[in-house]
Parts: C-alpha cells; sequence; structure tokens
C-alpha cells in the first residue's frame, strides 16, 4: 500500500497515485478559544489527527494527505475578535471547488476530516454537492462522533476541558494560564440544536472548564481517536 503527502509529491506522483487511493482532506479554523487558548486550535488538532491516522492506516490502504484548510465557517466567533471566518456559501463553494480540482487530477474517492463544529453542515452540503456534480464518492468524518463520550465533559465542547487536553498532548505551546470557571446554568432542550449568539455572550465564547484538562487524559483521548479514524480511513480506502 501506499501513503503521498500531496504538498510533497509530484504531479505525476499525484497522477499515478490518485485513481486508487483515498485523499483525506482535513477541515480546521482559525477562530477564537477563549483568553487561554491559541486561534489555531481547531486546525492544529485535525492536522496532528490525520496526519498521524494516514501513518497508521498506510500499511492497509492507498491514501494521500491533502494540505488541511484552516479557515471555516466561525461568524458566530466573530464578536470576540481573533477569528477568520467564511460565509456558510464561501465553505462549501471552497469545498466543493476542491472536490472538484481533485477529480480533475485523477481522484475518485475523498474524506473529509472535520475539526470544527461549525463546519458540520457546510461539509455535508459540500459533499452531497461535489458527490452529485462530479461523480466522486465523498465521506465526511466528525473526528470528535469516533470517540465513546465521556458523561462530565462535552466533546468536544470549544476550548474547554477536551480541546484543551488535546493540545496539551500535541501542541503544548498554544495552551495559557488558566482559571478554573463555573459555568451559568443552561436550558437546552434534549434532541434539539439551538443556535443563539446570546448564548456564547453567556459563557464568554467558551463551553467548559480547562482547568480540568491534563496532558495524560488528552494523551488518551488522542490514542482513541487515531485508532478509529485511521480504522475508518482503512476501511473507505477499501470499498469496492
Amino acid at each position: 500500500m501506499t501513503l503521498l503527502f500531496w504538498a510533497e509529491s509530484t504531479r505525476e506522483e499525484l497522477r499515478e497515485a490518485l485513481p486508487d487511493s483515498l485523499v483525506v482532506l482535513p477541515v480546521g479554523a482559525t477562530e477564537q478559544h477563549g483568553p487561554h487558548l491559541a486561534t489555531g486550535t481547531d486546525a492544529a488538532i485535525v492536522k496532528a489527527i490525520c496526519r498521524f491516522a494516514v501513518v497508521r492506516a498506510a500499511d492497509s490502504a492507498r491514501l494521500v494527505l491533502a494540505p488541511p484548510l484552516r479557515f471555516g465557517v466561525s461568524g458566530h466567533h466573530l464578536p470576540f475578535g481573533g477569528t477568520l471566518s467564511l460565509s456558510p456559501e464561501t465553505a462549501i463553494a471552497v469545498l466543493t471547488d476542491l472536490a472538484r480540482s481533485i477529480v480533475e487530477c485523477g481522484g475518485r474517492r475523498l474524506v473529509i476530516v472535520n475539526g470544527h463544529g461549525g463546519n458540520r453542515g457546510v461539509a455535508q452540503a459540500a459533499a452531497a454537492k461535489a458527490a452529485s456534480a462530479y461523480d466522486l464518492t465523498v465521506a465526511v468524518i466528525h473526528y470528535w462522533d469516533l470517540l465513546a463520550r465521556v458523561p462530565d465533559t462535552p466533546i468536544p465542547g470549544h476550548a474547554g476541558e477536551f480541546e484543551t487536553a488535546m493540545l496539551l498532548a500535541l501542541r503544548p505551546e498554544f495552551v495559557r494560564r488558566r482559571q478554573p470557571r463555573t459555568l451559568p446554568a443552561e436550558s437546552g432542550v434534549d434532541g434539539v440544536e439551538v443556535h443563539e449568539a446570546a448564548a456564547w455572550r453567556r459563557i464568554d465564547g467558551y463551553t467548559d472548564d480547562p482547568a480540568r484538562a491534563t496532558r495524560e487524559r488528552g494523551m488518551a483521548w488522542l490514542d482513541e481517536c487515531l485508532g478509529a479514524l485511521a480504522d475508518r480511513l482503512s476501511t473507505l480506502a477499501n470499498r469496492p
């Protein structure tokens, strides 16, 4: 089996590999993550997870890892500063154009690995559009969906225990001083997603308590995620 890194390969190498390979496209965001995490959190996590996972899966799959897309749909974070956002329409267009480019280069299969909650809808929309327009097989994985739930920790949350722990394991220089916090009570509705700008303001732009995060817990989550993603990539790459 083979593994190529798109940005490190020549056009001839890609032309030969793409028809029989699964292209892996990491998609993140550049946005505020509270006062304690770097704005490149989502992009850094999804980039690292994908790179480790393709290496792990390379013995059983033909894979091409594309450069990460570091911008996503983050308009709900713009009021806090430090955020570079695409509109949903632009994000769908960008993902669809990248899918078209992969087809033009000879690719037939793509998996979008999403690392930002705000990209969930646009990733699904772009996948459906590209599949019908370009006869491309497109899968979408939101990496946190591969993890077992933890009763007292939102996964992925936003700049809380989970993402802070993952960065302590991957990029500790992205983590600043953290203060314990108590969140205001929120009245959710089971099985319903409610989008409300005021809710982000009430929690100062991040969801739970980053002071609880540890490198050890981040390493455990990372290992679980890598194994699960490598398994899914191998399965997708070997589908008939």
